[in-house]
C-alpha cells in the first residue's frame, strides 16, 4: 500500500519563506512517525499563473498541477503569512478555485506566520471557517509562529516546535486510523498527544 500523500501549501510570495519553513517542519515531523509522500507548493511557483485566472480554464499548467495535488491529497498542511489580519489574497484565490466537494473529510492541519502575536487568531477566525466550508476535517491543534520564533528562516522557538509536534501527532493519528479503518464513517477520536 502506498504511503499517504500529504500536500503542503504555503501562501508565500517569496523564498526563503517562514511560512514554507513551518509547513515543511510539520510535514517532516509527520514523516518521522510514519512513511508519507510529502510535497510542498507555494505561491512563488504559481502566482503569475494564478493571479490572472478568473476560472480554472484560465490557469497555467503549474497552477492546474497544484490544484490537482490539493484536490487529490490524503491530507493537507496549509499555511499563510498574515497580511492585515487575514490570509493572503492569492492564497484565498487558490482555494476559491478548488472544487467544493474535493476536500470533504480530508484532514487539514492549519498554520500561519505573522509579525507578532496579535495575528495568532487568524488560524481560528479565517482558516478554520474556510476549510469548514469545504467540510474538511481540520486538526484541532493549529500552529501560529511569529517573526521572533525563527532564526535565519528556521523555527527555533521551543514552545512553537512542541505545538507543531503535537499537531503533527494528531494528523499522523488521523492518517493511521484511516489506513486501519478506510471505510469507517465513525468520528475520528484524537488521543491526547503528550
Amino acid at each position: 500500500m502506498a504511503p499517504p500523500r500529504i500536500v503542503g501549501i504555503a501562501g508565500s510570495f517569496r523564498r526563503p519563506s517562514k511560512t514554507r519553513s513551518l509547513v515543511e517542519a510539520i510535514g517532516a515531523e509527520v514523516g518521522r512517525s510514519k512513511p508519507v509522500d510529502f510535497v510542498v507548493h507555494d505561491l512563488v511557483e504559481i502566482g503569475a499563473g494564478l493571479g490572472g485566472a478568473y476560472s480554472r480554464a484560465q490557469l497555467s499548467p503549474e497552477a492546474v498541477r497544484v490544484l490537482r495535488d490539493i484536490e487529490t491529497a490524503d491530507a493537507l498542511i496549509v499555511g499563510t503569512p498574515v497580511f492585515k489580519g487575514s490570509y493572503t489574497g492569492l492564497f484565498k484565490h487558490l482555494f476559491d478555485l478548488v472544487e467544493p466537494d474535493a476536500l470533504k473529510d480530508v484532514p487539514v492541519l492549519l498554520t500561519a506566520t505573522g509579525g507578532g502575536l496579535r495575528h495568532a487568531l487568524v488560524v481560528e477566525h479565517y482558516l478554520r471557517p474556510l476549510f469548514g466550508f469545504f467540510e474538511a476535517l481540520t486538526i484541532p491543534i493549529a500552529v501560529y509562529a511569529s517573526e521572533s520564533n525563527f532564526i535565519d528562516g528556521t523555527l527555533v522557538d521551543a514552545a512553537v516546535r512542541e505545538r507543531a509536534s503535537k499537531a503533527a501527532g494528531q494528523l499522523s493519528a488521523v492518517l493511521s486510523q484511516r489506513i486501519e479503518q478506510p471505510l469507517s464513517r465513525e468520528p475520528v477520536r484524537l488521543a491526547a498527544v503528550r
